[in-house]
């Protein structure tokens, strides 16, 4: 299966989800150390990846997302909004969307009220016909290899094809190009590119490496349209 191929993902409804649909590989950052923020943009971007999920998982979360956001060269979203009074916050510091580990009806409305791109998680087909009825052309899928993978992404999508799916929760290098060359994907996210303890030790050589390898698997670095 040829991961570079033409994606046929449901045509996005914003200018943020065609960029996540551009960059196709999203890695999902968990910092501990605001000073890490910066080199770590430049390693990713020197990789040839144009986005990344900042995770509120940690008290440095929110510092370390203002200062990828305004480092800029990276779309930054925020990741792990657990309650819709993150949300206003996460915008302040810069966050180009909001994702959330559930489907918090709440949190989709704050989001959406502030104009923003939201991603809920979802992993039933409820959850995804929810997201529909209010208007969500694309969802996180979470946590996808947990839930049954591509298989189950697959036939939830075989019965709601017009919403697009960003599944993460161990994808990892190996199965990512299977995920990417589904119609119905609009991106991957996954830690395995820039993992807490490679930027707790500084490893930017590594995750440049891991980053360029990403973007290779669809096409980021030959230049090569999708």
């Amino acid at each position: 299966m040829n991961p570079t191929a033409p994606r046929r993902t449901p045509p996005p409804t914003d200018p943020i989800l065609e960029q996540l649909r551009a960059c196709a590989v999203v890695p999902v950052i968990v910092i501990d150390d605001v000073r890490h923020a910066e080199p770590l943009a430049e390693a990713l971007i020197a990789g040839g990846l144009s986005c990344a999920e900042i995770t509120l998982r940690t008290d440095a979360g929110l510092p370390a997302l203002r200062a990828v956001a305004r480092h800029g060269g990276l779309l930054a979203g925020a990741g792990t909004v657990l309650s819709p009074d993150q949300v206003e916050p996460c915008l302040e510091a810069g966050a180009g969307f909001i994702v959330s580990p559930g489907y918090d009806p709440d949190i989709v409305e704050s989001a959406r009220r502030s104009g923003t791109t939201v991603l809920p998680g979802t992993s039933t087909a409820s959850e995804v016909l929810r997201a529909r009825r209010e208007g969500l052309s694309a969802v996180k899928f979470f946590p996808a290899e947990q839930v049954g993978g591509l298989a189950t992404l697959t036939a939830i999508a075989a019965a709601i094809p017009d919403v697009a799916f960003m599944p993460t929760g161990g994808v990892d290098e190996d199965n990512a190009p299977a995920y990417l060359a589904s119609p119905h994907v609009l991106a991957v996210g996954g830690g395995w590119i820039a993992p807490r303890a490679l930027i707790a030790d500084a490893a930017w050589d590594e995750i440049r490496a891991r980053a360029t390898r990403a973007a290779a698997l669809v096409g980021l670095t030959a230049g090569l349209s999708r």
